[in-house]
């Protein structure tokens, strides 16, 4: 029989239909009874198989920072800007005129004091100071010799002695009220010339009258100036300190009063701030200020308040303040500007927590306090602060606040949830 060829292609469709279905399906399926056996039973297919709902992975503590909390004074401060200057800064001059011999000095040179810094040619000041020795020694000659042919004075008459003491006396008397305040300088000048005369008449002063009239006084004098013009030709260190800004070259003519170099000594620094005269009454003259440089960002240097000026400047309402310090290294250059802390008040007895520690989370103030190694965040009430610490107020209910020892996270808390294993670290 024939069968018909719609028929025999509605087989060949359903043929392969089959077929399709055995390969999808079927091969695919799990492994049967036997493979499922086998599979359990191997070690090493159970060790890679995934956890079970039941078992829980557990969070790597998170690293945070502490600080404790203690009883301490609570120091309130007023903060001001400031200059830094020196004292001891002078312009070195010369004194006297010359060439430019020796120049020892050089630009930040640490001297010493009396070292050496400028010789100037000194030849024609020696050889000034030899002809007015020469002529003091013919002056002293002269009145040698006359004196060694006077003929011998009587002695003075009672009435010229009568006004020798008279004159001592008053000399005396108008001294004393001078030292006391009650004299003036008019009268004890008047007093010393009369007084000067009487001695001269007596013979007390003939010495020095013959000395005078044979230019012998006139020519010590003379002698000593000469002296003195020498030993200005060595330009010495007054203080010691650093050369800076020089302003001469060897071998150099200068005139006197040339401004040669300045001299500074940097040891010792003082900041002169300005407080308004609203707060200047809790500035107190030698209380220890903190003092920050911009030049120094991350360091905090220690100062003294050395003086508060007596005078409130008209123009800004300020008055100023000067504070010392010292400067060893000298690291802090005059000029730089600085930051002053004055402190104004101080509270004793403090529980105080780092400000770092305090965070507000729904409107309240809270610190997280390390238990073993648990945070737990604890509401606290803050009374007094400053930028660096807080006060803590008693807790008013269980579970408030902090005590003195507790560890307070500062680092590493800003996301933390209560109940978080964490890990302190330095």
């Amino acid at each position: 029989m024939r069968v018909p060829k719609p028929v025999l292609g509605g087989f060949l469709v359903l043929a392969l239909v089959a077929a399709g279905f055995y390969f999808l399906v079927l091969k695919n399926s799990p492994a049967g009874a036997d493979d499922q056996g086998q599979t359990a039973s191997d070690p090493s297919t159970a060790a890679s198989s995934p956890a079970g709902p039941e078992q829980k992975t557990e969070a790597a503590p998170l690293p945070v920072k502490v600080a404790k909390a203690f009883v301490g004074d609570l120091v309130m401060t007023l903060k001001s800007p400031g200059e830094a200057y020196t004292e001891k800064r002078i312009s070195m001059k010369a004194e006297v005129g010359g060439v430019v011999k020796n120049l020892y000095a050089a630009e930040g040179r640490h001297v010493r004091e009396g070292d050496l810094l400028v010789e100037l040619d000194d030849r024609e000041y020696r050889l000034s100071l030899e002809r007015l020795e020469a002529q003091r020694l013919r002056f002293l000659s002269e009145l040698f010799l006359e004196r060694q042919f006077s003929v011998a004075e009587e002695p003075p008459s009672q009435s010229i002695m009568d006004r020798l003491a008279k004159a001592q006396a008053d000399y005396d008397r108008v001294a004393e009220g001078f030292k006391g305040g009650v004299a003036s300088q008019a009268d004890l000048e008047k007093c010393q010339a009369a007084l000067e005369l009487a001695l001269i008449e007596a013979g007390r002063k003939k010495d020095e009258v013959q000395a005078a009239t044979k230019g012998l006084t006139q020519a010590e004098v003379d002698v000593k100036l000469a002296r003195l013009n020498l030993e200005k030709t060595r330009i010495r260190a007054p203080f010691a300190g650093i050369i800076t800004d020089i302003k001469l070259s060897p071998k150099e003519r200068i005139e006197p009063g040339r401004e040669l170099f300045t001299l500074v000594d940097i040891s010792r620094i003082k900041v002169r701030a300005k407080v308004l005269e609203s707060e200047v009454g809790k500035v107190v003259a030698g209380r220890s200020v903190d003092l920050r440089f911009s030049a120094f960002p991350d360091r905090t240097f220690t100062g003294r308040i050395e003086a508060v000026s007596p005078v409130i400047d008209a123009e800004d309402k300020t008055c100023a303040v000067h504070v010392a310090m010292d400067n060893p290294s000298e690291e802090i250059k005059p000029g730089m500007h600085a930051e002053v802390e004055f402190p104004t008040e101080i509270f004793t007895g403090r529980l105080l927590v780092p400000q770092q520690a305090i965070l507000v989370r729904g409107g309240r103030k809270l610190v997280f306090a390390v238990e073993g190694d648990v945070a737990k965040w604890r509401y606290i009430e803050v009374g007094l602060e400053n930028d660096r610490f807080a006060e803590v107020l008693p807790g008013r209910e269980p579970g408030w606040g902090v005590s003195a020892g507790d560890d307070v996270i500062v680092e590493g808390h800003i996301t933390l949830a209560h109940d978080t294993k964490v890990s302190i670290v330095q």
